[in-house]
């Protein structure tokens, strides 16, 4: 195993950590609200709901590029450096779903961290394509 790949291993079970606490936080309202299923119209599991519903979306596909990346031959510094940033803009990102009345810039810098995680991984990916290819 290269360290880049144990990056992208390290950087997945931070991920799934932070998946767990998500969950915690929407089972917390879904207890607090006695909704055991959908929403009940409450705006506050609604909102706890669309941060962990943000997470599945996002994370999966970032983790896939890296994991791509440290198996094309990235540099584990460049794993690293997608991994930090993916991991504080999840946990700012989650921070603002996990109670009501949170500030509004911590959704925008975790979303914003996390596009551009995005966008590092899927330029890092198409560069290593691209260079195995030609």
């Amino acid at each position: 195993m290269t360290p880049a790949v144990a990056a992208v291993g390290f950087y997945a079970g931070i991920m799934g950590l932070i998946a767990i606490w998500l969950g915690y936080v929407v089972g917390n309202w879904r207890r607090a609200t006695k909704v055991s299923i959908g929403d009940g119209g409450n705006i506050d599991l609604i909102r706890a709901m669309r941060g962990q519903a943000n997470f599945v979306e996002s994370v999966p596909l970032a983790l896939i590029l890296m994991v791509y990346m440290a198996l094309a031959g990235a540099p584990a510094l460049a794993i690293h450096i997608l991994g930090v940033a993916l991991t504080i803009g999840r946990i700012v990102h989650g921070m603002h779903f996990a109670k009501p009345g949170q500030p509004g810039w911590q959704r925008s810098a975790g979303a914003g961290l996390t596009a551009l995680v995005l966008l590092g991984a899927s330029l890092g990916a198409i560069g290593h394509s691209l260079a195995a290819m030609f």
